[in-house]
């Protein structure tokens, strides 16, 4: 699991090696978790903040993207 300091130095095809990751591990705790008993009941939380996490960096990278792209023009 990548701190939010690691996420920050990440490329964005880093982060989306990573999103997509979490993404699948979300879906397969999902289903675990209807059909058995989680093991560690906190990972469905720490893959919901990871997603959240790198979707935020990624969204600010964009607004800072446009800011600049609007500055030179």
């Amino acid at each position: 699991m990548a701190t939010l300091s690691e996420l920050r130095e990440m490329s964005i095809e880093q982060m989306d090696a990573i999103l997509k990751e979490a993404c699948k591990d979300l879906f397969h705790l999902r289903i675990k978790a209807q059909t058995d008993r989680l093991d560690v009941p906190s990972e469905l939380k720490r893959n919901r903040k990871l997603i959240a996490q790198i979707k935020t960096l990624k969204r600010e990278r964009e607004i800072a993207a446009a800011k600049e792209a609007s500055a030179a023009s």
